[in-house]
């Protein structure tokens, strides 16, 4: 049985662990008495599962993959497939949908991009139940990858502080072979899954214990975990939780900002070496400062509308924006219910272009969060900070070891080209948008959006909520495709394109 477990391509094992991924939502349709609901994903578990395996039988005959490029080709494929399968009980659950929708929908549950193609009110529990899971799973997903495959790879964010050499494609096909691939994404999975598990069982239980109801807190705790941002609740501030539950998620936000955050000993030491993370520090920056500016913003707005003495609403208004910021940092798009009495308090409206370049920012490298990540704006940061220290003090020498001095100059670097890279996505994505008929503020939120895995973004951050619903059929086509590509980042496929790749 092991031995068939191991020779399995990684699409067969995904597309197993989807098909039992299946039961969950049956056994709650059954627990709520939703018999329709439960027989459709029952009967899809066992239909999925019997082809999976099928399969796995069928491929035991094929060489094993050794390259890690075959590793993210497989994985890139994967990203375009699955949906299709997982998109068959939602199909049949929903009704009266075309199947395109559908299909976008789990994709971007799967890249945790988390755009609602649907209303809240139109779905059952049980599926609502079902994005989240599927969003939680492409979350875990992407974290074992990162570990497992693109570290040795120096690809993810990694290529910043490696002391490889300075490329951004990989030429050494021996690193690829002695990444062993397929028994590091094993013998990672079985390492990490435990972690991932217990901290969105935790963060589960605590929400619950805070008001919320067994179903909308275990979707919110998978999504925060995940950075989806699936929500099966219309209105955030019609959660039970409140303050409470929206705290709770913020201090799990922090496994999104930095992955030392999962690996930290709980003693003084440990918490010494978390507060000197790069990425933390960052991170804290531009939650403490933005939105003290954006209370000052705020502030100021409320000069014209007497509200100054209104004690309540400025601490709701501050931790609005506090809430609100730290999640669209880690790409999750979790909006604070504060968020909008901060703007009612000040009379202002959404500042949505602060949000857009949160969002570009992402989060931690190794994380579930997408984005440019912190780690590379941290790199370019350094570079222009010691620049503009060698215009005032040309003859002087930088401290900060080796470390330091690999990130200012060759991570920033592969940095700096990594953001051109992404921009240049971005204006092909934008581009193609725009040829669908979309206007350039949509085309820019909705590319950002996607490119970024930041869905909830296209709701909050122009004038009038964008609903990828509504769109046309190309239009959601292009933004699929541009969810992939920023689930999996620009440099990866520039590694797969490599000519190197080919002749492994």
């Amino acid at each position: 049985m092991r031995r068939f477990i191991n020779r399995l391509p990684l699409f067969v094992v995904l597309m197993m662990i989807s098909s039992a991924a299946m039961i969950l939502p049956a056994a709650v349709g059954l627990a709520l008495n939703d018999h329709q609901t439960s027989r459709i994903f029952f009967y899809s578990a066992i239909l999925f599962g019997i082809l999976s395996v099928l399969v796995g039988f069928a491929m035991q005959t094929a060489p094993p993959v050794r390259s890690a490029r075959r590793h993210l080709a497989g994985l890139s494929i994967a990203y375009l497939t699955l949906p299709i399968m997982l998109a068959v009980p939602m199909f049949e659950a929903v009704g009266n949908t075309r199947f395109l929708n559908v299909y976008i929908e789990m994709l971007s549950a799967l890249t945790t991009t988390g755009a609602p193609m649907f209303d809240a009110n139109r779905l059952a529990d049980a599926v609502h139940l079902w994005r989240a899971l599927v969003g939680w799973l492409g979350g875990f997903l992407i974290w074992v990858t990162a570990v497992a495959v693109l570290a040795p790879l120096n690809l993810g964010g990694f290529e910043v502080t490696s002391e490889a050499q300075n490329s951004v494609m990989v030429n050494s096909s021996t690193q690829m072979r002695s990444a062993a691939p397929g028994e590091r994404l094993r013998r990672h999975a079985i390492r990490l899954a435990p972690i991932y598990i217990g901290l969105t069982g935790v963060l589960w239980m605590l929400l619950i214990m805070a008001g919320e109801t067994p179903l909308i807190a275990v979707c919110h705790a998978m999504s925060t975990l995940a950075t989806s941002g699936i929500s099966p609740v219309e209105n955030w501030a019609d959660r039970p939780g409140g303050v409470a539950a929206e705290a709770l998620i913020f201090a799990f936000f922090i496994f999104a900002v930095t992955r030392r955050a999962f690996t930290i000993a709980p003693n003084v030491k440990g918490l010494i070496r978390l507060s000197r993370d790069r990425e933390l520090r960052l991170a804290v920056f531009a939650v403490v400062v933005l939105p003290v500016l954006l209370f000052a913003r705020h502030w100021v707005g409320a000069l014209e509308v007497d509200e100054l003495a209104n004690a309540s609403a400025a601490l709701s208004a501050l931790w609005g924006s506090v809430f609100t910021i730290l999640s669209f940092l880690t790409t999750t798009g979790f909006e604070s219910a504060s968020w909008a009495e901060a703007r009612d308090w000040s009379g202002l409206p959404t500042p949505g272009l602060l949000l857009i370049g949160l969002v570009l920012m992402g989060g931690g490298v190794a994380t579930t969060a997408g984005g440019i990540k912190l780690m590379r704006v941290y790199a370019l940061y350094k570079h222009g900070t010691r620049e503009i220290s060698k215009l005032l003090y040309p003859s002087s020498v930088a401290g900060a070891g080796r470390l330091g001095r690999r990130i200012r100059r060759e991570g920033a670097y592969i940095a700096w080209i990594f953001f051109m890279l992404f921009v240049l996505a971005l204006a092909v994505v934008m581009a193609a948008l725009a040829l669908t008929g979309l206007s350039f503020d949509q085309s820019m939120i909705l590319a950002i959006a996607a490119l970024t895995t930041t869905g909830p973004l296209a709701q909050v951050a122009g004038e009038t909520p964008i609903f990828i619903g509504n769109l046309s059929d190309p239009a959601k086509l292009i933004l699929g495709a541009a969810m992939i590509v920023g689930r999996l980042e620009t440099l990866v496929f520039i590694a797969l394109l490599n000519p190197s790749f080919w002749r492994e």
